[in-house]
């Protein structure tokens, strides 16, 4: 019998401000199906759209459309100095900035993968991710 992998806990979170409705927006947005450049969540979202959508609800900010130019806009951020609301980005089609994500603390993040699946919360440290990682960026004013 395999074990059931654990879910990930966000006990250990903890979050204000602007980045706090950034987190609850996504947080709403849990088990939304992928929709490669999907937008919204009815029709389904791809990692960007699920970024821009969430940011515009949150914060009524505007973000370009694809990961790449997301990384373009936002600053870096050291990965020991991550948090909450900052967004991490990854390598996994062969090209810098390919999937993107939003931190949500403790090492967690929520992102849209590929086709076939859902919104979910991986961990940072999971290995496949981990891999790919290519660094977190921030939009927000206070850090």
């Amino acid at each position: 019998m395999r074990p059931i992998p654990a879910k990930p806990s966000l006990s250990k979170i903890e979050v204000d401000g602007d980045a706090r409705e950034v987190v609850m927006v996504a947080l709403g947005l849990l088990d939304t199906g992928y929709q490669f450049g999907g937008n919204n969540p009815e029709a389904g979202l791809d990692c960007s759209g699920l970024v821009k959508y969430v940011y515009k609800n949150a914060l009524q900010v505007d973000l370009p459309r694809t990961a790449a130019e997301m990384a373009q806009v936002a600053r870096p951020v050291d990965s020991s100095k991550l948090q909450a609301g900052d967004l991490v980005f990854f390598n996994t089609l062969g090209h810098s900035f390919s999937h993107v994500g939003i931190y949500l603390g403790d090492g967690q993040f929520i992102h849209a993968p590929s086709s076939k699946g859902k919104v979910r919360i991986e961990s940072l440290s999971n290995s496949y991710f981990s891999a790919r990682f290519e660094g977190g960026r921030s939009l927000m004013a206070n850090q």
